[in-house]
C-alpha cells in the first residue's frame, strides 16, 4: 500500500505547525519521493534545518543537516 504524503504532511505546510520526528521540532518545509531511477524507494521530508529520509516501510533511514546558501562558513 502507497503511502499518502499529502495526506499526512499537508497540513504542516504554510502554517506554524510543528512536526515532531526524530527528535526535530521544525516547520516542514517539503515533503516527496525518492527514486532509484525506476522505482520508488522512500520519502524524505524537508524542515527548516533537516532532510529526513524514509524507507516505503517507514523505516527512518537518517537525516542530514541542511547548509542554507546564507550561512556563514
Amino acid at each position: 500500500m502507497i503511502i499518502n504524503l499529502h495526506q499526512r504532511f499537508n497540513h504542516y505546510l504554510h502554517t506554524e505547525k510543528l512536526l515532531d520526528l526524530q527528535e526535530i521540532n521544525e516547520k516542514v518545509i517539503s515533503y516527496g519521493w525518492t527514486d532509484d531511477g525506476e522505482n520508488l524507494t522512500g520519502y524524505y521530508i524537508v524542515t527548516e534545518n533537516w532532510v529526513m529520509r524514509y524507507d516505503l516501510s517507514e523505516n527512518y533511514l537518517g537525516k542530514e543537516r541542511l547548509i542554507h546558501e546564507y550561512a556563514k562558513i
